[in-house]
């Protein structure tokens, strides 16, 4: 039989993992070309023959996502794998729809091909989209198990956006290490808030090599913490597995690929945001789990937020900033920025639109739905002086940072500015001590 050429569409982090663990090594199968999308200048590139293995000596090319039903054709592509994440089953769909009118066939991998194992025990934390509160959920259950006096290893969702290769395996444990690795904003963002507390975090291109890097870690590994990203299922195969739903988006977690599955696979699953959200939306994400999961732990909570000086927020005009990919294929159109503003009394929150430079201008373009915030856009050098320079040029008072780093550190802000704080309080009972309980005694014994 002769080879099936295939096509992964991807946007760099769940289509490399799927090559590596599905085709890179299997002569059934030859990979003729990745698609990028979602994450701007990815494409262009090359996965790696260093990477790709002794099949792919020359590497494999990757090409803008809006090439696709020419490549098949080009190709002559058998298959195309749709490899990312945190989009809606009519995007998916339609997706399917052009790949299948250009001959080829569409196919989803599922976690039986795609999970490895790790030799330690496992917890995921995942959610159902991007911007539930799954970083700061992932916090909370790393530090209560280090109060437990288990020594926790994190490995985060890939985010390789620059040199493939020197990305194969990351290893962050000081702050210095982010520079080192050239980190973008978006990387900083998942990775500084585990080095501040502690723990050291891996992430980048070959999952296999870093779960054996991390389970060996000089550091000590008692514990695997799967940290997600948008809202895709772990690579890992957990043994205990946490799902964070969003009752600011009711109904997504039923709509959104492949967020239903990370709810569907839960052993509990945390409704954030409890706090600012309508009753009627929190009644509707209870039904749904309900309804798809009646078997998992439903533990309810809040993201709670606190600031240092609410004076520069108070009766000021702010700019606000939040999370870039939260806003941008996250959808979300309240965080906790917007939040801090309203409580602590901000006279007006200012629309940065007419401000926008170079590629924040080019952001809103393709994001209309933003609205009145800053996503705080840092992929590249060129994105993060573009935002420097649209803080600069918006005319407000202060400046509101809801971002899980600090940017002020780096990205200089010639303006006043607080950064809000953000973490999960669990509400009443059962808590994440309780979700916990369970995965701690099998390891203890």
């Amino acid at each position: 039989m002769s080879q099936k050429k295939v096509i992964i569409i991807g946007a760099a982090g769940r289509d490399f993992h799927n090559f590596n663990t599905v085709y890179r090594d299997n002569p059934e199968y030859k990979v003729v070309a990745f698609t990028a999308a979602q994450i701007p200048d990815i494409a262009g590139r090359k996965y790696p023959a260093s990477l790709a293995g002794s099949l792919y000596p020359d590497g494999i090319p990757i090409y803008e996502q809006s090439n696709l039903e020419r490549l098949i054709k080009e190709l002559d592509a058998d298959v195309c794998v749709f490899s990312y994440s945190d989009v809606t089953y009519q995007t998916v769909m339609g997706l399917s729809a052009k790949v299948n009118a250009a001959g080829a066939s569409f196919t989803l991998l599922g976690p039986k091909w795609t999970m490895l194992k790790s030799t330690k025990p496992v917890v995921a934390v995942g959610a159902i989209r991007t911007g539930c509160g799954k970083s700061q959920t992932s916090r909370r259950v790393t530090e209560a198990l280090m109060a437990r006096g288990l020594k926790v290893i994190a490995v985060r969702h890939p985010m390789p956006y620059g040199d493939l290769e020197a990305q194969k395996v990351q290893r962050f444990a000081t702050l210095s290490d982010l520079e080192k690795h050239h980190c973008t904003i978006e990387e900083m963002e998942e990775y500084e808030p585990h080095i501040i507390r502690g723990n050291v975090i891996y992430a980048g291109v070959d999952y296999e090599a870093i779960l054996r890097a991390a389970e060996n870690d000089p550091a000590g590994c008692d514990v695997i913490l799967w940290d997600g990203g948008n809202n895709d299922f772990p690579f890992y195969q957990p043994d205990l597995m946490i799902t964070v739903v969003d009752p600011h988006r009711p109904g997504h977690e039923l709509t959104y690929y492949p967020g239903e599955v990370t709810l569907r696979i839960a052993d509990a699953v945390v409704i954030n945001k409890i706090d600012s959200a309508d009753f009627e939306n929190i009644h509707t994400v209870r039904r749904n789990i309900e309804k798809v999961n009646p078997n998992a732990t439903v533990v309810d909570a809040a993201s709670t937020i606190s600031v240092d000086k609410p004076e520069i927020i108070h009766g000021k005009r702010v700019l606000v900033i939040e999370d870039g990919p939260t806003l941008t294929h996250g959808e979300m159109k309240i965080g906790a920025g917007i939040v801090a503003a309203r409580r602590f009394g901000a006279a007006e929150i200012i629309d940065p639109r007419p401000y926008a430079k170079g590629k924040l201008a080019e952001t809103f373009k393709i994001y209309p739905n933003i609205g009145q915030l800053l996503p705080a856009m840092g992929y590249g050098e060129e994105q993060m002086r573009d935002l420097a320079a649209t803080i600069d040029a918006t005319d407000c008072d202060s400046v509101i940072i809801a971002t899980p780093i600090d940017l002020a550190r780096v990205i200089k802000i010639n303006k006043p500015n607080i950064r809000v704080d953000y973490n999960l309080q669990e509400i009443g009972r059962p808590n994440m001590e309780d979700v916990l309980d369970g995965f701690v005694k099998k390891i203890k014994g």
